[in-house]
């Protein structure tokens, strides 16, 4: 798994760097102090997965994510960061970033996060997770907008982190079924990918 590393403060960099070389298969092939410089580096080296900060100079990690989701589906963005606030939860989520996880995370939680991202699943920090929960309560009486049951049978599994395959096994059906609902999931919520679902997912209380 080739990973790049996203963080204005150089001593944070390296330590994320010490970590991540120390997990099995997976290789730092760069590091970057912005969004723009984060973005030269994935158009180079077309990174598996990007641990990214939020909060840079120049370009933000927001910004960044959007960017490199857009131009680069096979790359997967995982935000580490201080804040844990659900402006910047929902944001980040809200532009493609399939994992969250703030800086007090573990070398465990780290691993998980990455690998789940490299699979294309999605991966949040327990307090995350709470919070969005409490925001899809504060929105519970919010239409689905006119998702089919069967829709949202897909869409909170995908919310939970599995995979077209593992869906299309849970629910009995074949794996182009599963993307059929996925892409109308997809037209019906607004969402242009993934990662967009799983944040409106959440939002909706579907997880």
């Amino acid at each position: 798994m080739k990973v790049l590393i996203v963080d204005d403060q150089a001593l944070i960099r390296d330590g994320l760097t010490t970590i991540c070389e120390r997990l099995p298969d997976v290789e730092v092939i760069g590091v970057a102090g912005d969004g723009r410089q984060a973005l030269a580096v994935v158009a180079e080296n077309a990174p598996d997965v990007v641990l990214m900060d939020l909060r840079m100079p120049r370009m933000d990690g927001i910004e960044a994510t959007r960017e490199i989701t857009a131009r680069y589906p096979g790359t997967h963005v995982v935000v580490l960061t201080t804040y844990s606030d659900d402006e910047s939860i929902s944001a980040a989520l809200a532009v493609g970033a399939l994992g969250y996880l703030t800086k007090d995370a573990s070398r465990d939680d780290i691993d998980r996060a990455l690998r789940a991202a490299a699979r294309g699943q999605a991966l949040l920090d327990p307090a995350v997770h709470a919070r969005l929960v409490r925001l899809a309560q504060q929105h519970a009486g919010e239409p689905p907008d006119q998702l089919t049951p069967r829709e949202l049978d897909v869409l909170t599994h995908m919310a939970r982190g599995l995979s077209n395959h593992e869906i299309a096994r849970t629910l009995f059906i074949s794996e182009t079924t599963v993307k059929t609902h996925i892409n109308r999931i997809f037209a019906k919520t607004g969402s242009r990918d993934r990662g967009q679902a799983i944040a409106y997912a959440h939002r909706h209380g579907l997880s």
